[in-house]
């Protein structure tokens, strides 16, 4: 199995747990909890920032000193409607306690104080599409550059319809070259509609030393530390997923690979 690809190390309870340590890299975390009504799940964020997402399901959380009261009510992640969300500055705690089976991801990255707890959607989130053809998605944008909810954290989520592909055409941010391009590890949490399918994934260089292609499951997580990454949803099968970024710089800028640059200038026109 590659390196970069994680199934869920259970079906209940803490099913994922990415760290900077665990992943050889600098920035992101990701977490992810699946509990039944009753449940609870509680975290320090230490010297990082956090940002919860209720994938599916509801849950009271409190935070940062606040009841934050119950969150979610998207009850099956393809529905499609805006996730609520809430921002945990480093230096904080939260718990989350499920009001029904719920899905709840943890994503992180070095937090510097410079933001307050706050509940990000559903209230401002709008499904909106990119791409053209079989390359059309459609994008809920948690937490991106434009929105100052965060210190380090790019979060949003794909929905990508059956026979088509994402993150395509193939683009990379793994260098320190701003405004040309940033460096931004990543994570993909996939969820896959019917659960029973599969997507694909590919994280490869230009120069092949870093080449992997992997057939992803309903829960996993694909880690992609440089390089381009698209992703394609067999015919039949829907495919989500949940991104988080992170760097030293808050901003997404990203070069094309040039075997495929002309599509993105094809389609510009």
């Amino acid at each position: 199995m590659s390196h970069l690809l994680h199934h869920p190390f259970g079906a209940h309870g803490k099913v994922h747990d990415i760290t900077p340590q665990t992943a050889g890299w600098r920035y992101v975390g990701f977490g992810l909890y699946r509990l039944r009504p009753g449940e609870a799940a509680a975290e320090a964020t230490g010297d990082r920032e956090v940002i919860l997402v209720m994938v599916e399901g509801k849950a009271r959380i409190a935070a940062a000193g606040r009841d934050w009261g119950e969150l979610g009510d998207r009850m099956d992640v393809f529905e499609k409607s805006p996730p609520h969300c809430l921002y945990v500055p480093n230096g904080a705690d939260w718990r989350a306690e499920a009001t029904t089976d719920c899905v709840i991801a943890v994503c992180s990255a070095p937090g510097h104080g410079g933001h307050d707890a706050r509940r990000i959607g559903p209230e401002g989130i709008e499904l909106a599409t990119r791409g053209k053809g079989t390359n059309t998605r459609h994008i809920n944008n948690i937490a991106m550059e434009n929105e100052d909810y965060a210190d380090s954290l790019l979060v949003t989520e794909v929905f990508t319809p059956a026979g088509h592909w994402s993150s395509y055409p193939s683009h990379r941010h793994d260098e320190d070259d701003f405004p040309r391009i940033t460096y931004l590890e990543e994570t993909y949490y996939h969820r896959l509609n019917p659960a029973d399918g599969f997507g694909i994934q590919r994280v490869y260089t230009e120069d092949r030393t870093l080449n992997e292609t992997m057939a992803v499951s309903d829960g996993d997580v694909v880690c992609v530390p440089r390089g381009h990454h698209p992703c394609g949803a067999p015919y039949g099968f829907e495919m989500y997923y949940l991104n988080v970024m992170a760097g030293p710089l808050r901003k997404w800028r990203f070069v094309p690979d040039p075997a495929v640059a002309w599509i993105m200038d094809r389609d510009a026109e």
